[in-house]
């Protein structure tokens, strides 16, 4: 049996924002965003027509802890990537913990200030959901749909298959001065399903290639 490459969405409804002031290394005052709640769940049948057992996930959410309490940062990513490797010029935040709630894997994240991580952290601003979807390889029963010999890398954050009209804006507006637009652009190529926002994209797109000052 083939390892296959996983990923697992999860609603955002199922998911809470959260504004922590802490101080960083100097001394200064900063204001952290988080996203916390469900990760991934277990026992249900998934939308991928998946089954992942409650062992599984605790093995996935016991991984995940170890690391984090050796002092091993979690990165993830916005989006996913078409492999399992992270790429540090897509960062956008680190989880921070995970535990188990029934038969559920659940975690908090904190929203990095990369690039990656100012789009996300805009949209979640301007009160627009994000979900978040696991990332890892296993051995799935084609006949049954049960996963077995889960190996979890990360948790990345999604868009919501519907979003809002209000992303795009939120977007654009952490775009501008951005090195990786295009990146972004392709998160917002996800609402092609309404003809209002992708007039909206291509308006704005074409503003922001016409204000490059090209040498």
């Amino acid at each position: 049996m083939n390892r296959q490459y996983l990923t697992e969405y999860q609603n955002p409804k199922s998911l809470d924002t959260e504004l922590t002031e802490s101080t960083d290394l100097s001394g200064n005052k900063r204001k952290d965003l988080y996203m916390k709640g469900i990760f991934i769940q277990g026992d249900i049948l998934n939308h991928n027509q998946r089954i992942y057992p409650v062992n599984e996930i605790r093995k996935a959410v016991d991984t995940i802890t170890s690391l984090i309490n050796e002092k091993i940062d979690i990165f993830g990513e916005g989006d996913h990537p078409s492999d399992l490797k992270i790429n540090i010029d897509r960062v956008s935040h680190v989880i921070t913990s995970m535990w188990m709630e029934g038969t559920n894997g659940c975690g908090k994240l904190r929203i990095l200030p990369t690039p990656m991580g100012n789009i996300i952290r805009a949209i979640l601003e301007s009160n627009v959901k994000l979900g978040v979807s696991s990332r890892g390889s296993g051995n799935v029963n084609e006949s049954t749909g049960y996963v077995s010999d889960f190996e979890i890398i990360t948790v990345d954050v999604v868009c919501q298959p519907s979003a809002p009209n209000a992303v795009p804006k939120a977007i654009y507006e952490s775009l501008m001065n951005q090195k990786h637009g295009y990146k972004a652009f392709e998160m917002a190529e996800e609402l092609n399903s309404n003809p209002r926002v992708q007039k909206y994209l291509m308006h704005e797109m074409t503003k922001f290639i016409k204000d490059l000052k090209l040498r």
